[in-house]
């Protein structure tokens, strides 16, 4: 966990981070949409501050599987707190690290819950209704910040997306700054 060549999730992470993330995804019982979204700030400040502006400041490159857009797609759109808002927490929370680059990977969200392994998390949960929503969310931060984030039809065969992500992932490393010059992302 946080290691050069290693993975990190989010929420998670990090041990307070999986404490987090056993709340948001386990939880049974409702979760008001505030609360969970300074939970997924709390987790993500602490990662941001263990592991990823610590691996940014040395030079290395970090992936992560969701970040601050995931917040303004499910608690600023599809829970309804406001695109800006959730945006606002999740700068303050992270020091202003935003990501360079985000690939939304669209799928229909019933095709995407028939491809589920395993019992549905809380949010998954929630149904087709809950998807819907974020899915739009996801629409919208590609219309507003087209600069970074890149939607790409997931539906389509599985080597196919592959090349797509690699080929946009090479062009985003061959257009940053040199490592350590700023951090390795965009900060407002």
């Amino acid at each position: 966990m946080g290691v050069p060549g290693g993975s990190l999730r989010e929420p998670g992470g990090t041990p307070t981070g999986e404490a987090v993330r056993e709340i948001l995804l386990h939880h049974r019982g409702d979760i008001a949409p505030w609360t969970e979204a300074l939970l997924y700030a709390a987790a993500r400040a602490q990662l941001v501050s263990e592991l990823v502006r610590p691996s940014l400041e040395s030079g290395l490159i970090v992936v992560l599987d969701r970040y601050i857009d995931s917040s303004l797609a499910y608690q600023g759109c599809a829970r309804g707190l406001g695109i800006d808002t959730v945006l606002e927490l999740s700068v303050r929370a992270t020091g202003g690290l935003l990501p360079d680059l985000t690939l939304l990977l669209k799928v229909d969200p019933q095709a995407a819950a028939g491809r589920r392994g395993g019992p549905p998390d809380r949010l998954e949960a929630e149904g087709l209704a809950l998807q819907a929503r974020v899915a739009k969310g996801y629409d919208e931060l590609a219309r507003r910040y087209p600069e970074r984030i890149l939607a790409l039809d997931g539906e389509r065969p599985a080597a196919t997306v592959a090349a797509d992500v690699e080929a946009a992932t090479l062009a985003a490393l061959a257009a940053a700054p040199p490592p350590g010059s700023r951090g390795g992302c965009h900060v407002r």
